[in-house]
């Protein structure tokens, strides 16, 4: 078998409501969701997502070889783009190929990829994560309610500009997840998207947990700065998570030797082989790992073959237009189908049919706000960035009627699809 060519698509993911995180909001909801095709001449496709940046040179890497020969491959890749490095979205271009090589091996071996990959159970435990910051009460209620009917009793806030509001959030969706368990006390992280200086993570967190119990606080500080997350970590109560925008081994290792991290995490636009070298180089260290993505489909299907998976993030239950997993989420975890590889399918025909914008928006959460880590109050954020009163503005409760959830409910069991 051999690799012929290659195709690219962008789809969308339709959220319906603002998304977004302490560093911008996606007003309109609509996120793009760029994909990888990759053919071979045994017409077998796989199917990747992640960026096109640079992607014709990193294809040469592989152009004519044989697909199955992954990790070599990966490693090939990378080899590709020495000089420049691969850092940055160039990562993600590498990590949506290898995911594509991975399902084309595994659906010729006619098995799902957790199989292939040696893991001995389908499900994969899952916490609940709304993009939420600019959601009001009724908006934040309504959303985890969906999660919670899904049988979720983990949710992750976004947050980080005003201790008070993320007090008031966080224990508004600890009430209804409590509730939902029969008294049973839920597991709560808050991920500030590296929006603090060191001491400001300290006191926010520390002001947070003389009233909550925190699982985990989720990049408190920058993704490189590992003395700075080493004296959060020995600051608070809760777990410090990092690693989602970590690309390549050799960042993770300054956290791992300084302690500052307790949770690893690693993000699904990286690919597959990324994830199990991060999972390895993490049990060596005698720490947990956790996928982060919108449609982390490659790494449910990799963490089922790791000893040292804690739980993998659930954003949207609906996958983006045009796509169908074969998974389905019951009793908070996602559930793994039988279908040979990702078990995903892509109906180009729709996505092709739909108009939509292909780049991230402006002002969202991709820009870093300029007054991000130096901000002595969240008031102070009004002066300093144009897009964060947003934020706050959406963030506060607001009067009428509770909004209708705003995820499409699927049936409890079979595949989710998008058209």
């Amino acid at each position: 078998m051999r690799i012929t060519g290659l195709r690219t698509l962008t789809t969308i993911q339709e959220w319906d409501r603002p998304v977004g995180d302490a560093n911008g909001v996606i007003a309109d909801g609509v996120v793009p969701v760029p994909l990888v095709l990759v053919d071979t001449d045994a017409g077998i496709t796989g199917v990747g997502l992640g960026p096109h940046i640079e992607l014709e040179t990193v294809f040469a890497a592989i152009d004519g070889e044989d697909p199955r020969c992954v990790t070599a491959l990966y490693d090939r890749m990378l080899r590709h783009v020495f000089k420049a490095g691969h850092a940055g979205a160039l990562f993600g271009t590498i990590g949506a190929l290898d995911t594509a090589l991975w399902d084309i091996k595994a659906q010729a071996a006619g098995e799902p990829l957790w199989r292939l990959l040696g893991g001995r159970t389908r499900t994969v435990p899952a916490y609940a994560s709304g993009l939420d910051i600019a959601l009001n009460d009724d908006e934040l209620v309504a959303v985890h309610q969906v999660y919670a009917e899904h049988g979720l009793r983990a949710a992750k806030l976004k947050g980080g500009l005003d201790v008070e509001r993320d007090r008031q959030r966080l224990d508004l969706v600890r009430q209804l997840l409590t509730d939902a368990a029969g008294g049973t006390r839920p597991a709560l992280m808050l991920d500030a998207n590296e929006t603090w200086a060191r001491k400001q993570a300290v006191r926010h967190v520390c002001e947070l947990e003389r009233a909550l119990d925190l699982t985990w606080v989720e990049e408190p500080v920058r993704r490189w700065d590992a003395e700075g997350l080493a004296v959060v970590q020995r600051g608070i109560r809760a777990a410090v998570a990092s690693g989602e925008n970590l690309t390549g081994l050799e960042q993770y290792r300054p956290l791992l030797a300084a302690g500052a991290v307790d949770i690893v995490q690693t993000a699904a636009v990286w690919g597959v082989t990324h994830f199990l070298r991060v999972a390895a180089l993490a049990h060596a260290h005698d720490l947990p790992v956790s996928p982060v993505g919108d449609t982390p489909v490659g790494l449910l299907h990799a963490a089922t073959s790791v000893p040292n998976h804690l739980v993998s993030e659930l954003q949207n239950l609906t996958p983006p237009l045009g796509l169908c997993l074969d998974l389905h989420v019951e009793d908070g975890a996602f559930v793994l189908g039988d279908s040979p590889g990702l078990g995903l399918r892509v109906d180009e025909e729709t996505i092709a049919a739909r108009r939509h914008r292909t780049a991230p928006a402006p002002d969202g959460p991709n820009v870093r706000p300029e007054s991000a880590g130096r901000r002595l109050s969240a008031q102070a954020a009004h002066a300093d960035d144009a897009h964060t009163p947003l934020h706050l503005q959406r963030s506060a409760p607001r009067p009428g009627p509770r909004a209708e959830p705003p995820h499409r409910q699927e049936p409890k069991g079979g595949p989710k699809c998008r058209v």
